[in-house]
């Protein structure tokens, strides 16, 4: 059995001693009913996203970036055991980026190559669009728990995440929106200085007066991570974006890089085959193996145990 199966994705990766601090979220609403915000700290889920895919700089900003994409995103799903996962695939050399997070805002992720190189732009910034490609789609599936799920396509228009989580809503679900996200990576060693992200959206009591108000605001607002920089908590953020509206706070929860695999999800998986191609499973050394994609835990059968897979199930036919 691998060495990293049965811990938690903290015991492996959070440095001896410590514990790593959980992100935030917090979800406001104006008093008049015409704004909903949501804003959220993810410096540690886009830190543990870099550690469990080794990815470069460009792959860490554009994982981190979805990753708090689909936390903001889940938690607006009122549902309590549904999910919601986004996938952006361009065509650039990153390939595909994947992010799905329960309602409780926890997410998992992977990039489909991680080791990208990275572009940067002549401010410094990475430039994740060429990372990602422009020409492609954002797909968004909603997963009720019951019934067929929700599936939401539309074209990438920079391949910079956070426009095109805007340019979805505006498209597939006519919700004006405002979606703003970073994570700032130390050029020098790759890691995660920062992450966040803020969601704005107008709700059908939005009048021509909040909708000037709030997109004079936004001309003003600097990135995420500057105001994270700046030592703002997630509600200066909001009271920021919505400067001269009056702001109720709904609620503030704890969010993190969570997996829900384990062994007997592996298991299940492979009572899908027939009793040969369980047993085919094994290679030359008598061993089968199974990658999970969103944390990189091994998980290992033996032929025994395999042969103990196939007997427990046809006992129960």
């Amino acid at each position: 059995m691998s060495d990293t199966e049965n811990k938690s994705i903290n015991e492996i990766y959070a440095p001896e001693g410590t514990e790593q601090k959980p992100d935030r979220l917090i979800r406001c609403i104006t008093s008049d009913g015409a704004i909903m915000a949501i804003a959220a700290d993810t410096t540690g889920i886009a830190h543990m996203g870099k550690k469990l895919h080794h990815t470069s700089n460009a792959a860490t900003a554009a994982l981190g970036r979805l990753l708090t994409a689909s936390s903001i995103m889940g938690v607006m799903l009122k549902q309590k055991d549904a999910t919601v996962t986004l996938r952006v695939k361009g065509d650039g050399p990153l390939g595909a980026v994947v992010a799905v997070s329960d309602s409780r805002g926890n997410c998992r992720g992977y990039v489909e190559n991680p080791g990208v190189e990275t572009e940067y732009h002549k401010n410094g910034k990475i430039n994740v669009g060429a990372a990602v490609g422009k020409d492609g789609v954002i797909n968004v599936l909603r997963d009720y728990g019951t019934g067929e799920p929700y599936i939401g396509v539309c074209p990438l228009v920079s391949g910079e995440i956070a426009e095109d989580i805007t340019s979805y809503y505006a498209t597939s679900e006519q919700i004006p929106t405002v979606c703003a996200l970073g994570v700032l990576v130390n050029k020098e060693d790759g890691e995660v200085m920062l992450a966040g992200g803020l969601l704005i959206q107008l709700l059908p009591g939005a009048d021509d007066n909040t909708i000037t108000r709030l997109e004079e605001n936004i001309k003003k607002l600097e990135p995420v991570t500057t105001m994270l920089a700046k030592g703002m908590s997630l509600m200066d953020m909001v009271n920021t974006a919505l400067e001269g509206f009056e702001v109720e706070q709904l609620d503030e929860q704890e969010i993190g890089y969570v997996c829900t695999c384990s062994r007997e999800r592996v298991v299940n998986a492979f009572l899908k085959l027939s009793d040969d191609e369980i047993r085919s499973l094994a290679d030359e050394k008598g061993y089968a193996r199974a990658n999970c994609h969103f944390c990189n835990k091994n998980y290992r059968f033996t032929k025994r145990q395999l042969e103990d897979i196939i007997s427990e199930r046809n006992k129960n036919k």
